[in-house]
């Protein structure tokens, strides 16, 4: 793309880049059209990822992770869609975004029993917010936990959950009491294993994300142990939300830098062998700019993202300032994106051709991790 490089990266940061690189091209991408057609990576796909250290980067290595920071993250998940410009492997959930509740809010005898695992892939995590009634608007979620000694009763359902096929660990956002909108809201970490009352629902059929398994979950009288509440009590949970979403929605920003950086860089490629009128498509006034200005629009977004990681390292990323990177770089990725498939002409729309598939996998972007529109309204709040 160009000699832009990350302030902040180091020698050993380099080294990662160049292990991540070749990890998802030897383990990854030989498999992703059969993973598509079968609508889930491998469950061995995890357990490899564990021993190559990419799940967990950053948890610290007494509960098993490699003590990274979000520096590491950054680069694993950029190198993830590197490749291809898709991926259906749902590290995003289950490093960068789960293990930060479980170390932030988690007992010690909590982080001990779960986050190792997390870490080498024996347990696959899963996040269960969105219901059928409740997206955007989760303090109106209706899935309910009850006390009943010292057990929770859940009953409820929750759609559009990433991981949801495999995922054996489930961080469930409940209402521990129903009377109350934020208050009433906790979050639980589940154990799906052998779990009586809780069921799978189908692997939903999406528009994009195709080897992603995003699935319903149901539980009908659930019983869990109250050792699974995550914090020290009950109402906690919606603060807990609000308090890692900046991470959660710069998470969905580095994706979509790097899906932007790689369909430029597919698209260069097409255009300098497709033969037109003469010559070759980049040899047309029209395509060169467009490309400019795609080109120029993903080493913005790099720039800007790459700043958010430091702040986020740092501790000073703000909640405005994170949901403009969200829903900017992903407004970006689809308008990139959608430009670059226009290059392609009529292959651009063969589910063959890789910028095909970015486009599919690109407009949900724009929706998970919170809409667009609600991140325009955390902004507006601080103007």
């Amino acid at each position: 793309m160009s000699a832009y490089t990350a302030p902040w990266m180091n020698e050993e940061l380099t080294l990662l880049q160049d292990a991540c690189a070749k990890f998802y091209a030897a383990e990854f991408v030989p498999h992703e059209e059969r993973w598509q057609k079968q609508g889930h990576v491998d469950r061995e796909a995890w357990l490899k990822a564990g021993q190559a250290g990419i799940l967990c980067a950053s948890i610290p290595e007494e509960y098993g992770g490699a003590g990274g920071t979000f520096h590491h993250e950054a680069i694993i998940l950029a190198e993830q869609f590197r490749p291809t410009g898709y991926s259906g492997f749902g590290n995003t959930v289950h490093s960068q975004i789960a293990a930060h509740y479980i170390l932030n809010y988690g007992s010690e005898e909590q982080k001990h029993r779960w986050l190792p695992k997390m870490a080498t892939g024996e347990l696959i995590c899963a996040i269960a917010m969105t219901e059928p009634g409740a997206g955007s608007d989760l303090q109106n979620m209706k899935t309910t936990a009850l006390k009943d000694g010292n057990h929770y009763l859940i009953n409820g359902s929750k759609t559009f959950i990433t991981n949801g096929q495999l995922a054996n660990l489930i961080m469930l956002a409940v209402k521990t009491d129903p009377s109350e909108r934020a208050k009433g809201v906790s979050i639980l970490m589940v154990e799906t294993d052998g779990l009586e009352g809780f069921a799978r629902g189908r692997n939903l059929d999406k528009v994009g994300m195709k080897s992603q398994d995003t699935s319903e979950l149901f539980f009908d009288d659930a019983r869990v142990p109250t050792s699974c509440l995550l914090g020290a009590e009950e109402g906690q949970g919606f603060y807990q939300l609000m308090e890692q979403l900046p991470q959660e929605r710069l998470v969905v920003a580095v994706c979509g830098a790097a899906v932007m950086e790689k369909a430029v860089e597919e698209t260069v490629a097409y255009a300098k062998e497709r033969k037109a009128f003469g010559g070759t498509l980049l040899d047309l006034q029209n395509t060169r700019f467009k490309l400019a200005e795609a080109k120029t629009i993903a080493h913005v977004a790099r720039v800007f993202v790459d700043d958010c990681v430091d702040r986020l390292v740092r501790g000073e990323l703000d909640a405005a300032t994170a949901s403009m990177a969200k829903w900017w770089v992903t407004q970006m990725q689809c308008d990139v994106v959608d430009e670059c498939l226009q290059l392609h002409g009529g292959y651009g729309y063969m589910l063959e051709y890789p910028i095909a598939q970015m486009y599919t996998d690109s407009r949900v972007q724009k929706i998970y991790g919170g809409t667009n529109e609600i991140m325009k309204e955390l902004i507006a709040r601080t103007l």
